[in-house]
């Protein structure tokens, strides 16, 4: 072994590497383990995303960070589809009286000889008014 008879550092420069190669020590890779637990989480808990996940993770006694969590999930497919929001913008409901369509029977012949709106909701900075 060169390493009793030179320096780390000699070495290391000869083979063009840097020192910390030399002291580094690979772990075992423990991604089944991780894949495992996450898609048993993820069955558990259907409606979570990458971020409870972890916390999930967390508390079973996983040191695990939260962007490994998120690509696991995206490479498994387990992320959470959220419905997007609907806004409700016609009460059909409500005690106000219902005003006549007055241009209904009207017969139009020219541009500009009706002009009609409607305003069903109008949009505020917070709500829907």
């Amino acid at each position: 072994m060169l390493a009793a008879e030179y320096p780390i550092r000699v070495i290391c420069d000869v083979v063009e590497c840097a020192r910390s190669s030399y002291y580094h020590r690979a772990t075992p890779s423990e991604e089944r383990d991780v894949q495992g637990a996450i898609e048993a989480v993820a069955a558990a808990w259907p409606r979570y995303g990458y971020r409870r996940v972890t916390h999930q993770l967390r508390r079973e006694g996983w040191e695990i960070n939260h962007k490994r969590v998120a690509r696991i999930m995206q490479e498994r497919g387990l992320q959470v589809h959220r419905k997007p929001k609907r806004r409700t913008t016609t009460d059909s409901t409500h005690a106000f009286p219902r005003y006549p369509n007055l241009v209904e029977q009207l017969e139009i012949v020219r541009p500009e000889q009706v002009w009609v709106s409607d305003i069903t909701y109008i949009g505020l900075r917070e709500e829907f008014v």
